[in-house]
């Protein structure tokens, strides 16, 4: 009997924790979703891996895409322009600029932007300093190296209008990612760039420069450049996946803004091909822009798209009327 009596006790603690581990598993799975359960999301670069980029990377490497349920692909530019792709709904977002939004709006490419990386425009027109390229009239004679964007085309145009100088003296190539420095040296005399790279990278480098700053010679020119963008289709039939993606992406940039020598690190790991030197120096000196004096990263005014737009359009370098309103939205930053 007592024999009896033990067999059943032992089986019934065996019972017992056989439950116990089913229950743990169960909550187990339920609590952490696998890789099949994530939703697959694609994000488009504007351009090669930057600083500009690092809040992408850090909310991929750091699990905050994950923890959002979504499982993020960060790919570059493989051809025809960033707001065509997401439009197209190849990708779900992408980093592009006020002045493309601004573009594509009025070519009825249905894209929208989302969010500011950066709240001020860091960049402007760089030359060597023995270029002796000092305002926009001395860009006459010279040679011009770009990406081939017609806004760039019309952005150096308008300023030597205001400078009264002539326009068709200047010579466009477009040198595409070619190194500024190389470019400077060999192919152009000038050329539009980021302070926050090409901008440290001179200085990292000992090579003065000349620079025309954007924001500067036009309070019109400081809009947002870049931006975070995706198409109207999405926000009208998934505004949570957006909500999810932007939460993700904002604590991936408000991470740079704080820990910037760690998310200078996270960019490296993904693109180790960068200069660690130049990534450090240029994460330092960008985390006081990301954010600098909005509320909160990300948000965008209405006031500064509607000046770009003005000024494009007083300067007929636009045909149409853009409603500001629909090119951007505060919608998902919170």
């Amino acid at each position: 009997m007592n024999i009896i009596m033990k067999n059943k006790k032992y089986l019934w603690i065996c019972a017992i924790l056989v439950i116990a581990l089913g229950l743990g598993f169960a909550a187990g799975c339920s609590s952490e979703k696998t890789e099949d359960q994530l939703e697959k999301i694609v994000v488009t670069l504007d351009w090669t891996p930057n600083t500009n980029h690092t809040g992408l990377y850090v909310a991929k490497d750091n699990g905050y895409y994950e923890e959002a349920g979504l499982d993020v692909e960060i790919v570059q530019l493989s051809g025809g322009s960033v707001e065509q792709v997401v439009a197209s709904e190849s990708s779900h977002f992408g980093v592009a600029y006020q002045e493309g939004v601004t573009y594509a709006r009025l070519s009825d490419i249905p894209i929208v932007s989302i969010a500011a990386v950066i709240q001020h425009n860091t960049s402007g027109f760089a030359s060597l300093k023995s270029k002796g390229i000092e305002t926009p009239k001395d860009f006459e004679g010279k040679k011009y190296g770009g990406w081939g964007s017609p806004v760039e085309e019309a952005t150096i145009k308008a300023l030597m209008d205001r400078y009264e100088a002539d326009y068709s003296q200047v010579e466009i190539l477009t040198t595409g990612a070619v190194d500024f420095f190389v470019s400077s040296e060999k192919n152009a005399d000038f050329s539009w760039i980021y302070s926050a790279w090409d901008g440290v990278a001179a200085e990292i480098r000992g090579v003065e420069l000349n620079y025309i700053d954007l924001g500067t010679i036009d309070p019109a020119l400081d809009y947002y450049t870049p931006v975070l963008i995706t198409s109207e289709s999405l926000i009208n039939e998934d505004p949570e996946l957006v909500e999810k993606f932007m939460k993700a992406t904002a604590k991936g940039y408000e991470f740079a803004i704080e820990q910037p020598e760690q998310a200078a690190s996270i960019l490296l790991a993904n693109a180790p091909e960068l200069d660690e030197e130049l990534v450090i120096a240029s994460q330092i000196w960008l985390k006081d822009k990301y954010q600098d004096d909005a509320e909160m990263w990300g948000l965008q005014q209405k006031e500064v798209w509607q000046n770009y737009t003005n000024w494009l359009s007083e300067r007929d370098l636009i045909e149409g009327e853009l409603d500001v309103d629909k090119a951007f939205t505060n919608q998902f930053i919170n």
